[in-house]
């Protein structure tokens, strides 16, 4: 049984998302002004498939539109990937007001291109802009320019098994501002990259330590909306991990201290027999897309899932700790250090996370019944 928590939970309650939601945002166009690609539909870009991590490798398209004066987005269009051009003063640049959204496109075996659950990505950048006192375009715009830049960058679609094409659509406050204000003009503008894994492990367990200086939100901030003054503070604490031989940190929250909220760049959950446990939301814990399908995939599985406060001392108890993430996808833990102490955890082929992300990974490609809707072709 899943214990729900806050309005995003209830959000996506449903797998038969609506194109509107219940609460303030603004519509968009949906057309999209397309500029006809120079290269076949069947041309592969030259790139070591085999060796493909987790780095830019730009692509040949982005997506691009401006909100208007009544906050509605103008028709997008295509633009050959290239640098922009901003006011000094943009909102962005001078007070932080932007959000960004990851998402993958993937090739089958018959070259067709598919996402997934794309329109849990646009119903999250409406949340965030709403509470960023930002327009942003309607679910169907949003979509759309996801399809769009696959379709036009299909040829950095790695080939089944090799990776996939990561798609980050951004909105931030491109207008000019001098006072504390929200932006006059807002701009969405969608890029592409091929991505293999995300950590330089690969798909080796990763090894985690508990940040105790460091917090990576606290209640009533912003760390529940994927705004982007939510990653330049924990780069320290990164920096300082990895220089210690550390995959990532594991954050607490703020206000106890002693409650595992989330890793820098991915959710948590840990497995104790048949119950999976992952931190509740109270607004300082991004609830990823990947999180509520592993929640989904588990609860179908017949496993009790929970949404709860952990304390870190139950890291020492766990049968099994896992990440879970757009970018990581769903990564087996191998160790956590908290408070000096190294906590080791066994890492065999029956792993619960190994279970849940083989049958995530087999509706992406295929193999398993697709019955939520979570999967677009795009045509």
């Amino acid at each position: 049984m899943i214990q729900r928590a806050a309005c995003f939970r209830r959000l996506f309650k449903s797998s038969a998302l609506p194109s509107k939601v219940e609460f303030r945002y603004y519509t968009a166009q949906a057309a999209t002004s397309l500029r006809p690609s120079v290269y076949s539909d069947d041309e592969i870009a030259d790139v070591d498939w085999d060796n493909l991590g987790f780095g830019l490798m730009p692509t040949d398209y982005m997506y691009v539109t401006k909100s208007t004066e009544d906050g509605h987005f103008e028709r997008g269009q295509l633009n050959r990937y290239e640098n922009i051009q901003l006011s000094p003063s943009a909102g962005v640049l001078n007070y932080g007001q932007g959000l960004f959204e990851g998402t993958k496109a993937y090739k089958r075996d018959n070259g067709r291109l598919f996402l997934f659950r794309p329109h849990l990505n646009a119903i999250r950048i409406q949340i965030g802009a709403e509470r960023m006192c930002m327009p942003c375009p309607s679910t169907d715009q949003f979509v759309d320019a996801v399809k769009q830049i696959a379709l036009a960058n299909k040829r950095w679609v790695p080939p089944p098994g090799k990776g996939s094409l990561y798609i980050r659509p951004l909105l931030f406050g491109s207008g000019p501002v001098l006072g504390l204000a929200p932006a006059p003009e807002y701009t969405f503008l969608v890029y592409a990259s091929p991505v293999g894994n995300y950590f330089k492990e690969g798909t080796a367990p990763l090894k985690l330590i508990v940040e105790e200086d460091f917090h990576r939100a606290s209640r009533g901030g912003a760390g529940g909306v994927k705004s982007i003054t939510n990653y330049a503070p924990v780069l320290q604490a990164i920096r300082n991990a990895r220089g210690r031989g550390f995959s990532d940190v594991l954050y607490l929250d703020s206000v106890n201290k002693r409650y595992i909220e989330e890793v820098s760049s991915c959710n948590i959950f840990l497995v104790k027999g048949k119950v999976i446990s992952t931190p509740v939301a109270f607004g300082t814990i991004l609830e990823g897309v990947t999180r509520k399908s592993i929640m989904d995939i588990a609860t179908d599985l017949g496993y009790q899932v929970e949404e709860r406060l952990i304390e870190a001392d139950e890291l020492i108890s766990a049968d099994e700790v896992f990440c879970t993430g757009t970018a990581v996808g769903v990564a087996p833990v191998g160790s956590i250090t908290y408070k000096g102490k190294r906590i080791e955890y066994k890492i065999s082929s029956e792993l619960t996370c190994k279970q849940l992300y083989s049958r995530l990974v087999g509706i992406q490609i295929g193999l398993i019944e697709d019955k939520r809707d979570w999967i677009v072709e795009i045509e």
